[in-house]
Formats: structure tokens, sequence, C-alpha cells
């Protein structure tokens, strides 16, 4: 007889549903010791908090502009998308879509671009930031 034949049994019984009573050779679980939950630093007594801003190359000229200079550039925002203080701009074109996201430097100054994202406007995958801006500026 083969000698799979005699594994077989074995091997359906280990399937089988359990009690829920932990077996001999299986250990206990560990106890972990609890971690307390990180929170981020508390705002300054202010209240503001200001945007880590991003630098890459080829995105000069549009970090750090407001809604009037990126407009010029790249013409009227398709999505133009307040939140608070935050601002999100987007503009498309057939290669790509930019989203530009505007933050106060300071508390109660114009809000400027601090992040940049880009996806081809056919499937959404990302794509080159500098190479969307490249080809949606004028």
């Amino acid at each position: 007889m083969n000698r799979l034949a005699y594994l077989l049994p074995l091997a359906l019984a280990a399937c089988g549903p359990t009690t829920g009573t932990p077996v001999a050779s299986t250990p206990a679980p560990a106890r972990v010791a609890a971690v307390p939950a990180t929170r981020p630093a508390p705002p300054p007594a202010g209240g503001f908090r200001p945007a880590r801003v991003m630098n890459m190359p080829g995105l000069e000229g549009v970090i750090g502009a407001d809604s009037a200079a990126l407009q010029r550039r790249f013409g009227p925002a398709r999505l133009d998308v307040w939140e608070g203080d935050a601002r999100k701009l987007q503009f498309s074109g057939e290669a790509c879509v930019l989203d530009v996201y505007l933050y106060p430097p300071s508390a109660g100054a114009t809000p400027t671009a601090t992040y940049v994202d880009a996806r081809r406007a056919s499937d959404g995958l990302d794509v080159d930031r500098a190479a969307c801006v490249r080809a949606l500026g004028k």
C-alpha cells in the first residue's frame, strides 16, 4: 500500500475543528507589553503647525508659488478644493494630472504650494512630477 495512504488520516485529522483548548505541544501565546500610542507633538500655543515643504529637482517655480502664480503657469485649475486653511489645485492635460497642495507658511498667511503629486490621466498611475510640470506648463 502507498505510504501516503497512511498519512492521509493524520492530515485530515489536523483539519478538523478544535475545542479551543491549547494542545500540550502548543506553546502558550507570548504576552506582549502594552505599547503606548504615539501621538504627534501638540501644535504650538497659537495652534498653527507649518507644513513640510517638498524639495525635488524640477519643481522650482511650483513649490512656494501661490494659487495666482500657479494658474498663470498652468491655466485655470480643473479643481479648487479648500479644507480648512489648506487648498488643493488640480491641473490636467492629455499627458498627466497634477495635484498641487497649498498650505499657509505661517498663521494667517496666503497658502503656497508645499507638495505636488502627479499621475497619468489615462489610468491614474504615478508619473514623474517634474515631467508632468513640464508637460502642463506654458
